[in-house]
């Protein structure tokens, strides 16, 4: 007889790790399975040199400001994205508290967020962008500067040998940024629920779901080393799998997923751990994009600590493979294909020109090249001084004949499955992203739960944005508690 259990949690990302630490905070008594491909959790996207690292909280990205034809830089994306940060990090906060995560410095740090930009129209922009933005509350200690000797101070690297002939230029600061390894915390919240009695399946690939009369889903899944076939029945099914969720959401049946397709992009780093180069550079620094690349392939030269080595990357560079995970499959863009999603992807190939354009381009460039971008950021860099890492796979969503830069969570009408597709600022919001899912699938259990998730996330429902007092006292506690405090 095929076991039936409450629900299957089909990845081993920091998406899954928190959907599952949610649930099994707000219901210890369900039954909960997770699937993981790979013999490891967090070996894809969630890894650390896979994927950016930042904290995203919109004080350094740019493309969460849009500028409009008038000059007016639009802050509220931004403000949404650093709201939602603020729950990821009171969700940590109190799972440090309660002993379920250790040791906060094993997977965030403090480091400065920094914009740096050249031309007069970037600086006129920056400043615009500073100006609207430090007006809020989560943005209030931004700083902005034309100053080549201040900027020296914030990142030396920026300023060493620029020639005066790169003038104008200008760079804003939050001191209170961090920098977070989401493999470090995603080992520790599926440790955590192993050792509470959740299942968690290292290579075991989920092959089929299907949705059944009485409304679970059968689950097949084989283990990938042996091949030796089992299935469970599920009465909730979550599909973090990375690009791998497109396939899966796709085999369901749901007619939600119609219309989407992805396209995989990859990413290479350039990485150095020369003490002389990594005691210069404290800080996350990013820049303005090319015209055509996706946000997640905006340039950053970022301090990173992993496993308690710190580096400096810069990047990322787009590559290309068919695949839609790092260790997918060569078939991936054929066989994600269907009637419904044919058009929209073709569509997207038309009118994105400028996209094409930048990946040929980036495709093309070697070791120099690559280090010739770098030297627009830290004009003193060396070729010898810097190696090639690969980075994550990236699945692009398109859908009906557009591209989608955000993360969008696909659901099925009855709430019974659910999936996540898409990348920024994917895993810096994964808590409020599992708390709108968890409103969504569960409508009959959430407000029951609401008392727990308020001692979770205290300022859960309140806008931190509108309320100075209370989120001065949140940050400073959170700030405390995970260690974050200079």
């Amino acid at each position: 007889m095929t076991e039936t259990v409450d629900v299957v949690l089909i990845g081993g990302g920091i998406m899954s790790a928190t959907l599952g630490t949610l649930l099994h905070e707000l219901q210890p008594d369900w039954k909960i399975v997770a699937y993981e491909r790979l013999s490891d959790v967090a070996e894809e996207s969630s890894h650390a040199f896979n994927n950016a690292g930042t904290g995203h909280a919109a004080l350094c990205e740019l493309n969460y400001t849009p500028e409009a034809a008038d000059g007016s830089v639009d802050v509220s994306k931004a403000v949404s994205i650093n709201e939602q940060f603020q729950l990821s990090r009171q969700f940590w906060s109190s799972l440090v508290d309660r002993g379920v995560l250790s040791e906060p410095d094993t997977f965030i740090n403090p480091t400065p967020h920094m914009t740096f930009v050249r031309g007069e129209k970037n600086v006129s922009f920056l400043k615009t962008r500073y100006e609207a933005l430090s007006k809020q509350t989560l943005f209030a200690d931004m700083e902005y500067s034309e100053d080549s000797r201040v900027i020296n101070k914030w990142a030396p690297l920026l300023m060493e040998k620029r020639l005066t002939a790169d003038a104008p230029f200008a760079a804003t600061r939050v001191t209170g940024g961090t920098d977070v390894d989401f493999g470090a915390l995603t080992h520790q919240l599926f440790d955590h629920l192993k050792s509470s009695g959740v299942q968690v399946l290292p290579n075991h690939e989920v092959r089929s779901l299907k949705k059944q009369k009485d409304g679970t889903w059968l689950v097949k899944n084989r283990q990938t080393v042996g091949r030796t076939p089992s299935q469970v029945k599920a009465r909730f099914v979550f599909v973090g799998a990375g690009g791998w969720a497109l396939k899966l959401l796709q085999n369901s049946g749901i007619p939600e997923i119609k219309g989407y397709g992805c396209f995989p992009i990859g990413g290479q780093w350039l990485m150095t751990t020369k003490p002389e180069i990594v005691s210069k550079h404290q800080a996350k620094v990013y820049s303005k994009a090319t015209v055509g690349a996706p946000p997640m392939s905006v340039p950053h030269l970022d301090t990173r600590v992993v496993d308690g080595e710190t580096s400096v990357l810069f990047g990322p560079f787009a590559t290309f493979s068919p695949k839609f995970l790092k260790n997918g499959s060569n078939w991936d863009i054929v066989t994600q294909v269907r009637p419904s999603n044919l058009f929209s992807m073709l569509k997207v190939a038309v009118t994105n020109f400028d996209l094409i354009k930048y990946l040929v381009t980036e495709l093309l460039k070697n070791h120099s090249r690559k280090v010739d971008d770098l030297r627009e950021l830290m004009p003193d860099a060396k070729d010898e001084d810097w190696t090639l890492r690969q980075a994550g796979q990236r699945a692009q969503v398109m859908h009906n004949g557009n591209l989608q830069f955000g993360t969008e969570v696909i659901t099925s009408a009855d709430g019974s499955i659910s999936g996540l597709l898409g990348a920024s600022p994917g895993a810096s919001t994964a808590v409020p992203i599992m708390l709108g899912l968890l409103k969504r699938c569960f409508a009959e259990e959430y407000a029951g739960w609401e008392p727990r998730l308020r001692e979770l996330i205290p300022t859960l429902g309140e806008k931190l944005n509108d309320q100075p007092e209370l989120a001065e006292k949140t940050f400073a506690e959170t700030s405390a508690t995970l260690s974050l405090q200079s």
